[in-house]
């Protein structure tokens, strides 16, 4: 009986499970058929018959058919969320890296769909807002973790300076490889360099 309380607080219960998956997957829909077809052709109707759901459901989860790919860009930023906050005091940017690269591993599907949305974002307006916001409320998130790594109760100049240089290096990062395909190198390899150049901060 204990064990199994434990694997409930462990981790969310089925029904969120099942939600979080439902959206990762309306997000991917959504991204198949504004690379077809274009944000502007592409209704709301489309993208919930694509993942099998209802319009209304759609709504219930999304306010626009834009923020239908938020799921692809918020799971990235958690993770880089949960790591800051668990990079102690005694650790170096080189065990941050580790953290960020050992664990969450996207799937191949989510990650090309995270890499068409990005390049869409090029010519898509409604689609560059969303990424922009999602950046825009990772800040504040890198930001506490970090005032509380130094043991601040609250982010202060320098903590918010450095979780703005994070979120910067990594929405880059993120865009380079996107709009770069034949680059040799992998987006992990990409993230972890702009995170050094980031740490090191501005040339003397």
């Amino acid at each position: 009986m204990a064990q199994q309380t434990s694997d409930r607080i462990g981790r969310p219960p089925l029904t969120e499970r099942r939600k979080a998956e439902t959206r990762l997957e309306v997000a991917r829909a959504a991204v198949r058929l504004f690379l077809a077809k274009g944000v502007a052709d592409t209704s709301a109707e489309e993208i919930a018959a694509e993942v099998g759901i209802s319009v209304r459901t759609l709504w219930r989860y999304f306010p626009s058919k834009e923020s239908c790919v938020m799921p692809l860009l918020t799971g990235g930023i958690e993770h880089t969320a949960a790591c800051l906050s668990a990079w102690r005091r005694d650790q170096g940017v080189s065990e941050l890296l580790e953290m960020l690269t050992a664990g969450r591993v996207a799937s191949r599907e989510e990650l090309v769909a995270m890499m068409n949305l990005v390049r869409l974002t090029r010519t898509e307006p409604g689609l560059r807002a969303v990424w922009l916001e999602a950046h825009r409320e990772a800040e504040p998130a890198f930001a506490e973790a970090l005032a509380h790594r130094a043991g601040l109760a609250e982010p202060n100049l320098v903590t918010a300076v450095q979780a703005a240089m994070i979120n910067g290096a990594l929405r880059v990062t993120v865009e380079h490889h996107a709009f770069h395909p034949d680059r040799p190198e992998s987006l992990a390899a990409a993230t972890a360099e702009a995170l050094v150049v980031a740490a090191r901060g501005l040339p003397t």
